[in-house]
């Protein structure tokens, strides 16, 4: 299993969006968590499965929900730099990169 490491902002969205569905419906929130983690679980334990969209960055759909986690592997390590919902800013994340 490879090592996860989140971009600060990665965080802060899964965070939001938990947030955000919790506010609409009890324990709605924690299923988005729980649907993250089994995404970022797959991702560690596969790295590769998921394709290429945009240079060496892949996307891995989170189930039930419309979000992606977009993320790159990097020396064995996997660097998750957006959590983003799929039908909001494409290509946002991008600007993160720069600080890196």
């Amino acid at each position: 299993m490879a090592e996860l490491i989140y971009d600060p902002q990665a965080k802060v969205e899964i965070r939001e969006a938990a947030e955000y569905y919790e506010d609409c419906r009890e324990n709605l929130g924690q299923d988005f968590l729980r649907a993250v983690e089994v995404a970022t679980h797959s991702i560690s334990l596969n790295p590769l499965r998921w394709r290429k969209i945009s240079g060496q960055f892949r996307l891995c759909l989170v189930e039930r929900f419309p979000y992606g986690v977009i993320y790159s592997v990097e020396k064995g390590k996997i660097f998750i730099a957006a959590v983003m919902h799929l039908k909001r800013k494409p290509g946002y994340w991008k600007k993160r990169l720069e600080k890196r």
